[in-house]
């Protein structure tokens, strides 16, 4: 596998490539960047590698301004020692998000992570898989794949206030649930008790639109205000309008929570 490593702090590219080295020796480390015009040119003049090591604070500003200036073809593994920048790290190619010092246990999991994803996206990409996959549908009794795409749920009728309101999906922030009582907030911060079950309600909603990030909490993208690694491999999130309790990502949903935020 060939990695490109972005990063101007020559002791740091030093200690990244041994650690590297370390976690898996099949690695093959074809080129290294300090500042983003640096990066730029290298990646315009080369094949992508494929998966990219890359700081966020650089020698000529941050790392961000490379994915403006020019098209960046492979996955990257963030690398820095700040963790404002999690939200923005998701929104490009990230694949996972490591702070300063990287220990080796979280540095092979971030590269099991990427080859997991990569294999994921092969599978899905493969006609040849696509086609016994569909068979295989066909043959257990499973849905047609001609059949018409799932229609999604628009709007919830809610009591509110001794009275019955209708709330359009794209005004409701997320939904989270309180005991045996689940609810949304809508995008101002307005209360709704709704009267279906958490399994229910994600059934009704878009998965490119909603992500279910844990038992106690469906999302929007919209909502998802701040990011921050937690403890065990978790993600720690903050919501807008605020949310009612701490919101976790547990480490199952990591990867796919990534992934559906960065499309």
């Amino acid at each position: 596998m060939k990695v490109l490593i972005i990063e101007d702090e020559p002791l740091a590219v030093k200690k990244l490539t041994r650690l590297l080295n370390e976690a898996d020796p099949t690695l093959r480390i074809i080129g290294t960047a300090g500042s983003i015009t640096g990066s730029v040119e290298w990646l315009e003049a080369n094949e992508p590698p494929d998966l990219i090591f890359m700081d966020i604070e650089l020698s000529d500003g941050q790392s961000f301004e490379i994915f403006r200036r020019t098209r960046v073809n492979s996955p990257v593994i963030f690398v820095t020692s700040y963790d404002e920048f999690a939200l923005q790290a998701f929104k490009v190619n990230s694949v996972d998000y490591l702070l300063k010092p990287v220990q080796r246990e979280d540095l092979e999991a971030a590269i099991n992570k990427f080859r997991e994803l990569k294999m994921q996206y092969v599978r899905e990409a493969n006609p040849i898989s696509a086609s016994i996959e569909s068979l295989l549908l066909t043959l257990t009794g499973g849905s047609n794949p001609a059949a018409p795409a799932k229609e999604y749920r628009n709007r919830f009728l809610v009591k509110h206030l001794q009275k019955y309101v209708s709330v359009d999906v794209s005004d409701i922030a997320y939904f989270w649930s309180e005991g045996r009582f689940n609810f949304f907030k809508n995008k101002t911060g307005q209360k709704y008790l709704v009267e279906y079950t958490m399994d229910e309600i994600e059934s009704m909603l878009d998965p490119r639109d909603w992500f279910r990030v844990s038992r106690q909490f469906i999302v929007s993208v919209p909502a998802v205000h701040e990011i921050h690694p937690f403890f065990n491999n978790r993600l720690k999130l903050h919501l807008k309008p605020q949310e009612p309790e701490e919101v976790t990502v547990s480490r199952e949903r990591v990867a796919d929570f990534k992934v559906w935020l960065g499309k």
